[in-house]
Formats: structure tokens, sequence, C-alpha cells
């Protein structure tokens, strides 16, 4: 019986490529010559520092190009507030990954809905989809993609 798992992972050395790439190009532009500003990758987040709350707004979007060019979805970023202080302004990017309990069951909600003969299976941080016929999981994986989840979802482990 075919099958295919729903996940959503993030590729940590593609992230770290990123966070490289925006910090070489902080180094580089016009706007933060002088300036000490940096990116600090953690184990699941991104730490921003600036002089200003403004210069925390523009380095957001410079990693954000970064990641988009090299094919991360965005969707995984939450951003955090800014804490300002008298000389520095940081901020938290948290990399959302893994599906909680409350996002499979929103995944399968939506997948029943959809009326498709296929059966649904929670199994920790990942949904197993599994139908009869092949094309039903691939309606099945149309669907997801244009359905409004706010986490970037990979399709993998597909069996024949």
């Amino acid at each position: 019986m075919p099958s295919f798992d729903i996940v959503s992972e993030l590729d940590k050395h593609e992230v770290t490529n990123a966070v490289d790439q925006a910090n070489r190009e902080l180094q580089t532009r016009y706007d933060f010559k002088g300036v000490s500003a940096s990116f600090t990758q953690n184990e699941d987040s991104v730490s921003l520092e600036a002089e200003v709350d403004f210069q925390l707004r523009q380095m957001i979007e410079v990693l954000r190009a970064k990641m988009i060019a090299r094919n991360i979805d965005i969707k995984c970023i939450e951003e955090k507030d800014p804490e300002l202080s008298g000389v520095k302004a940081r901020q938290e990017l948290i990399l959302k990954q893994g599906l909680d309990q409350p996002m499979c069951k929103k995944i399968t909600k939506t997948i029943k809905e959809s009326k498709l003969k296929v059966q649904t299976q929670i199994q920790g941080e990942k949904v197993r989809v599994t139908g009869k016929k092949r094309d039903d999981l691939q309606q099945t994986i149309a669907l997801l993609k244009d359905a409004d989840i706010e986490l970037p979802l990979q399709f993998n482990n597909f069996r024949d």
C-alpha cells in the first residue's frame, strides 16, 4: 500500500551557511560601516545584535534573503520582540521545526475534510499518509501545499 510521511525539518547546515553569508554581507554593506552588528547561531535560534533597532530590521531582511537563496522556507522563522538597551539592540529569531501535536491534528483534519480516500496516522513528529492509489497520495500532497499551514512541510519516505 503506497504511503509517505509529512514532516517539518530544517537543514541545519544550510541555515549555518545562510547565517555566515549574512554576517559577511554586513561587513561589506555601506550602511553597516563602523557598526558592531552580528548574527550568532544557537542550537535552534539565531541572535541578532546591533546598535539600534532599525538596523535589526535591516539585518532580518538580509538573513531572509540569504535563507531564500539557500532554499530554506522562511515560514520557519518566529521573531521575538527586540530588547532595546542604551547601547545595544538584540533580537532572537526562533527556528521552528518538527510537528507538534496540535499541528499534526490540524493536518489530519485538513486531509479528512478533503474527502480523499487516504488514511492518516500521527507518529510522533510526523504524519504518515497511506492510500490505495498513488494518485490519491499525490492529490494529498497538492492539497497540503495549497493549505494555510504556518510551518514548512516536506514530504518524504514515499513508498509505492
